[in-house]
C-alpha cells in the first residue's frame, strides 16, 4: 500500500488548525472591554466582584450570545479621589473599555468618575444615590447610570418609624469622610419636623482606617451622649468596622439597654446576613431597614449557588457567603450592560453614545428587582423590609413603602409586589426591644433611683394653695404640699401601672420666667406647679395637659348702688314678659265683660261703672280677692284658665324678685381697663409672673405695683395704694372665694393655654403625664381635689359676683298666654255664636206674630236692633191686653197700634209666646232674663 495519503492527511490538518487559529484571532477581536473599580478589602467590594465575574461567565457561556464577549478589568479603589481618577482613566485609554462599573459607596467619588466618562463619552454605572435630582445629574453627568433609587424613600421610612413610636427627639450617627454627603441628613431633618420631631444632636465619626486608635476616639463621641437625653439613635451610614466599635462602645455604657431605640439604615442592615456573631450579638433589639428582593426565584437560587461556590474559594476567611443586596445589583448591572450589546450588534456596539441611550432604556426584571431606568436613575419605587435584631440573626417585622406604609407581607400581582393592608403604624408586639424591654421604649433617659427626676418647685408663690414650700423645723428638709403637689401625686399613681418614676423636688425662689429657663438648660427635668402655658415658653419646653384655665381678669372692689333698688320690683320681668302681660290682662277683661254685662247685674249700669266693675274683677284676681259673682258658664271657664295663668305669673315673680333683693348686687368701683388708662391708676399683680410683662408690653399700662401674696391684695385695696388687681382667673377663683363680698370681676378676661406642668423639650414623660391628668379629669378625681383645696369661704353668700339672677322671659311662660288667648277667644266666639242663634229665633218669632214687618227687612236692620236690644239695662217688658181669644194674634190688639208695644227679651218672648202655653193674661209683668 502506498503511502501518499499521509501528507494529504497532514495537509488537511495544517488547514484545519490554520483556519482554526484564524477563527480564534477573528473571535478575540470581536471581545469588547468593560471596566470594575470596587473595595476589594470591604465585604460589599468582594460581593460586587465575585456577582460581576458570574454575570460576565454567564453571559460569555450563553450560546445565544455570540455576537461578542465581554472581558472585565477589576480595579481596586485607594481611597483618594485622585488615584482613583487616575485608574479611571487608564482604564478607558489603556485598556479602552466600554463602560466603568463604579463600586465606590460616595456620590462624590463616583461624580468624580462621572466626569471621565461625560469626557471620553463611555457609561457609568454607579450604585450610589446622588445629591441632585435625576434631571440635573443627567444634564450633568448625561453618560451616567444610576442602580439605585432615590435615598429619598429610605429617609421617609426612618421618619415613618420615628413617628409609628412618638418619638419626638433623636440622635443621628454617620461616618464621615471627605467626600461625605450632608444632603441627605438634611432632608431627614426637614422630614423629621415635618412629623413633629427633632434631631437632638449629631455624632460624626471618622473613618477608622485613618485612625491609629479607632476605639478611643469612638468611645470619647460615645460618651458625651450619655449628657442627651434621647435615646433614640439612628445610624444613618456606617462601615461594619466603624458600626463594631461604636456598638462595643454604646453598650459598655448602657446605651443599649431599656428604654433605648436603635435604627439601623441600609448600609449596615443590607450586611446582616454576612457580619460576624459577636456583631450580631452588640446590636440585640436594633431595628433595620433592608432593601427588599425575593429569594424565592429560580433564577436567585441558581446565581446563590454559583455565588456561594466562587466567594468561598476567593475568601475563604468569611464567615458567610449568601449574596445581598449590592451583589444582586452589580450582577444586574452587568446583565444591563450585556442586554444593550446584544441588542446592538458587533458594530453598533462600539457606538458610545447608542450603547449608553441602550443602557438607560433597560427594562426587565432582575436579581433585585424590576430594573426600569427613567432619567438616569431607577424608576420603580422602593420596598424595604424593616427587620428586627435577636438571636444570632434577625427576624422580619414587616414591609415599607411610600405608598402602602407599613404592611405584615407582600403579594405578588402581575409581576409586580404590592402591599396589602397597609397601615401608618408598626406593631410592637413582636418586637424585642434593647434589654429585653417588654413595651414599646420611651426614647428617652428615662430616671433611675441612683439619677432621679430631678423636679423644679416653685418656692416664692402668691397663692400657696398651689404650691407652698415650708422648711420643716430642726432639719435641713422641706415640705411640699398644695394642689398642684397632690395632683402630681395621683398622677405618679397610674405611671406606676406601667413603670417607675424615681423624683426628688428642689424649691427655686426665682421667678415664673426664670424657672422655665432652668427648664430649657437642664438643671431640672420637669417642674410641677402653676405654670401658665404661654407661645414663647411652648417653643423650647414641653407642656403637660392643662388641669385649670387660664387667664387675666381685672379684680376691683365693690360699691353698693342703692338707687337702683328703687326700681327693682320691675326687674323680674323682661320689658317684652310687661307688655304681652298687660295685653292678656286686658284682653281678659273685655271678654268678661262682654259676655258678663248682660245678665250679671253687677257688671252692669253706666260704662264707666261698667268698665271700672271689668278692671277690679281683673286686677283684683291677681290677688285672688275679686268678690264678683260669675253667672254664665263661658265666663267662668275663661278665669278658671286666667287663674291658673296668674298663679304662675304671681309665683314665677315672687321667687325671682326675693332672689334679686336677696342676694347681694355687687357693682364694680372701676368699670374698664380704659378708665385706668386715662386716670394712669395704680393696679397690682403678682411681679414674680409673666403678668407684669404682659400689662406693660400688651395692656400698656404704667403704673403696676408688685405684690408677692394673697394676703397683701385686700391690705392695698384699703389703703387706696391700688385700685385694681390683675390675677389670672385660677388665683383670681380662690381670691373671690375668700372675699366674696367685697370684690368683684371687671372688664374682659385675656384667655391664655391654661396652667400645666412642665417638662424638657420632647420629654415622652410629657404625654404620659398629660394622658393621666386626662384620666384624673373622667373619674372626677381633679374635681375632689379642687374642691378640697379651694371649698367656699363659710362667710360668703355668693362666689361669683357676676351670676346675678336674670330676669324672666316670654320664652318661659308663651304657652301659658297661649292657652290663655285662646281658651278666652273661644269661649267668646260659641257665646257669640249662640247669642247670634237665639236672637234669630226670638226675632223672627216676634216679628212674625207681633209686628209683622216687611219680608224685605235688611240684614243689616235686624242687626242693628237686636243689637239695640242687648244694650238696653233694663230688658223687662209688659205685654197688655192679651187675651186667649186673641191668641192667634199673639198679644196684638190692634194690626194698626203695633208701635205701642214694647220689644221684649228673647227668653220671656220665648214664654208668652209660646203657642203651646195654657195660662194667657191680660196682664204679665216679666222678671230680669235667665242667664244662658
Amino acid at each position: 500500500m502506498s503511502p501518499k495519503p499521509f501528507p494529504k492527511l497532514i495537509f488537511i490538518l495544517k488547514a484545519y488548525i490554520l483556519i482554526s487559529l484564524l477563527t480564534l484571532k477573528a473571535t478575540a477581536n470581536e471581545t469588547i472591554e468593560i471596566g470594575a473599580i470596587v473595595d476589594v478589602n470591604s465585604r460589599i467590594g468582594k460581593e460586587q466582584k465575585t456577582a460581576i465575574a458570574i454575570a460576565v461567565e454567564n453571559y460569555n457561556h450563553d450560546k445565544i450570545n455570540h455576537k461578542q464577549l465581554i472581558t472585565v478589568h477589576f480595579r481596586n479603589t485607594s481611597k483618594d479621589a485622585i488615584q482613583d481618577l487616575s485608574t479611571a482613566e487608564d482604564l478607558v485609554e489603556k485598556n479602552n473599555v466600554k463602560m466603568i462599573v463604579v463600586g465606590m459607596q460616595t456620590w462624590e467619588e463616583t461624580a468624580l468618575v462621572a466626569d471621565i466618562g461625560k469626557r471620553h463619552q463611555i457609561p457609568i454605572i454607579s450604585f450610589v444615590t446622588a445629591s441632585y435630582t435625576p434631571e440635573l445629574v443627567q444634564l450633568k453627568w448625561p453618560f451616567l447610570v444610576q442602580m439605585c433609587t432615590s435615598s429619598l424613600e429610605q429617609i421617609n421610612c426612618i421618619s415613618a418609624i420615628v413617628r409609628s413610636y412618638q418619638w419626638r427627639r433623636i440622635i443621628i450617627i454617620y461616618e464621615d469622610d471627605m467626600y461625605s454627603d450632608s444632603s441627605m441628613l438634611a432632608v431627614l431633618s426637614e422630614t423629621l419636623k415635618g412629623d413633629g420631631a427633632e434631631i437632638e444632636h449629631q455624632v460624626i465619626l471618622p473613618q477608622t482606617s485613618s485612625l491609629s486608635d479607632p476605639r478611643e476616639v469612638v468611645r470619647r463621641e460615645v460618651v458625651k451622649l450619655l449628657r442627651k437625653q434621647s435615646r433614640v439613635f439612628v445610624v444613618l451610614r456606617s462601615s461594619v468596622s466603624t458600626a463594631s466599635h461604636l456598638f462595643k462602645e454604646a453598650k459598655g455604657i448602657g446605651l443599649m439597654g431599656r428604654d433605648s431605640a436603635w435604627i439601623l439604615s441600609d448600609s449596615l442592615a443590607d450586611l446582616l446576613d454576612s457580619v460576624d456573631s459577636p456583631f450580631v450579638s452588640s446590636i440585640q433589639g436594633a431595628l433595620g431597614i433592608k432593601n427588599q428582593y425575593s429569594e424565592a426565584t429560580k433564577s436567585f437560587q441558581d446565581f446563590k449557588g454559583q455565588f456561594q461556590k466562587i466567594f468561598r474559594s476567593e475568601y475563604p476567611m468569611e464567615d458567610h457567603s449568601e449574596p445581598g443586596i449590592h451583589a444582586l445589583k452589580a450582577y444586574d448591572s452587568i446583565t444591563a450592560f450585556a442586554m444593550a450589546v446584544n441588542n446592538l450588534g458587533t458594530k453598533s456596539s462600539n457606538d458610545s453614545k447608542l450603547l449608553k441611550n441602550r443602557i438607560l432604556s433597560s427594562n426587565f426584571t432582575g436579581l433585585s428587582g424590576q430594573v426600569r431606568i427613567v432619567d438616569g436613575a431607577l424608576s420603580h419605587p422602593s420596598t424595604f423590609r424593616i427587620v428586627n435584631v435577636v438571636g444570632h440573626r434577625y427576624k422580619g417585622l414587616g414591609f415599607w413603602s411610600a405608598k402602602f406604609g407599613f404592611s405584615e407581607v407582600l403579594e405578588a400581582e402581575n409581576g409586580e409586589r404590592i402591599q396589602v393592608n397597609g397601615s401608618h403604624t408598626m406593631k410592637s408586639s413582636e418586637v424585642k426591644w434593647p434589654g429585653e424591654l417588654n413595651r414599646v421604649p420611651k426614647g428617652w433617659a428615662m430616671p433611675t433611683d441612683s439619677k432621679p427626676l430631678i423636679i423644679g418647685v416653685p418656692g416664692r408663690t402668691s397663692f400657696e394653695k398651689f404650691v407652698k414650700v415650708e422648711k420643716v423645723a430642726n432639719s435641713n428638709e422641706r415640705k411640699y404640699s398644695g394642689f398642684c403637689i397632690d395632683l402630681f401625686k395621683e398622677v405618679l399613681k397610674i405611671l406606676e401601672q406601667n413603670y417607675t418614676l424615681p423624683y426628688e423636688f428642689e424649691p427655686y425662689d426665682g421667678s415664673y420666667p426664670d424657672l422655665v429657663q432652668q427648664v430649657i438648660n437642664r438643671r431640672y427635668d420637669a417642674i410641677v406647679g402653676d405654670m401658665t402655658i404661654l407661645a414663647e415658653r411652648i417653643k423650647y419646653v414641653e407642656f403637660t395637659q392643662p388641669f385649670a384655665e387660664s387667664g387675666l381678669t381685672m379684680v376691683v372692689p365693690v360699691k353698693f348702688d342703692g338707687s337702683k333698688k328703687a326700681w327693682m320690683f320691675l326687674k323680674p320681668f323682661t320689658i317684652s314678659m310687661w307688655i304681652v302681660t298687660g295685653s292678656i290682662l286686658v284682653y281678659t277683661m273685655l271678654v268678661v265683660w262682654f259676655m258678663e254685662h248682660q245678665s250679671n247685674p253687677e257688671f252692669r249700669g253706666r260704662w264707666k261703672d261698667q268698665l271700672g266693675t271689668a278692671m277690679w274683677f281683673t286686677f283684683s284676681s291677681l290677688f285672688f280677692a275679686h268678690r264678683e259673682n260669675i253667672k254664665s258658664n263661658y265666663t267662668k271657664i275663661v278665669v278658671v284658665v286666667w287663674l291658673f295663668l296668674v298663679f304662675v305669673l304671681t309665683s314665677s315673680y315672687t321667687a325671682s324678685l326675693t332672689s334679686m333683693l336677696t342676694v347681694p348686687r355687687l357693682e364694680p368701683s372701676v368699670k374698664d381697663i380704659n378708665w385706668i388708662k386715662r386716670t394712669n391708676t395704680t393696679v397690682g399683680c403678682d411681679g414674680d409672673s409673666f403678668v407684669k410683662d404682659y400689662l406693660r408690653q400688651v395692656l400698656e399700662l404704667q403704673n403696676i405695683k408688685n405684690i408677692s401674696n394673697q394676703e397683701d391684695y385686700p391690705k392695698e385695696f384699703e389703703s387706696g395704694n391700688i385700685k385694681a388687681a390683675f390675677l389670672e382667673i385660677p388665683y383670681q377663683k380662690v381670691f373671690l372665694r375668700e372675699h366674696c363680698n367685697q370684690y368683684v370681676v371687671a372688664g374682659p378676661n385675656y384667655r391664655f393655654g391654661g396652667l400645666a406642668f412642665v417638662f424638657q423639650k420632647g420629654s415622652p414623660l410629657a404625654r404620659d403625664v398629660s394622658e393621666a391628668i386626662l384620666t384624673l379629669t373622667q373619674d372626677g378625681t381633679l374635681n375632689s381635689l379642687e374642691e378640697r383645696w379651694f371649698a367656699l369661704s363659710r362667710n360668703c353668700d355668693n362666689v361669683d359676683a357676676s351670676n346675678e339672677t336674670e330676669s324672666l322671659t316670654l320664652g318661659s311662660f308663651w304657652g301659658l298666654y297661649l292657652v290663655s288667648g285662646a281658651t278666652s277667644t273661644v269661649c267668646l266666639l260659641f257665646f257669640i255664636w249662640r247669642l247670634c242663634r237665639k236672637s234669630r229665633q226670638h226675632s223672627q218669632a216676634y216679628y212674625d206674630n207681633v209686628v209683622h214687618p216687611s219680608t224685605d227687612q235688611c240684614f243689616w236692620t235686624k242687626t242693628a236692633g237686636i243689637i239695640r236690644y242687648y244694650q238696653n239695662d233694663n230688658p223687662t217688658v209688659s205685654l197688655r191686653r192679651v187675651t186667649s181669644g186673641r191668641a192667634a194674634g199673639l198679644g196684638v190688639e190692634e194690626r194698626g197700634s203695633s208701635s205701642r208695644w214694647h220689644l221684649v227679651s228673647p227668653s220671656d218672648a220665648a214664654q208668652v209666646f209660646d203657642g203651646s202655653s195654657q195660662h194667657p193674661q191680660s196682664s204679665l209683668e216679666m222678671g230680669n232674663l235667665r242667664s244662658e
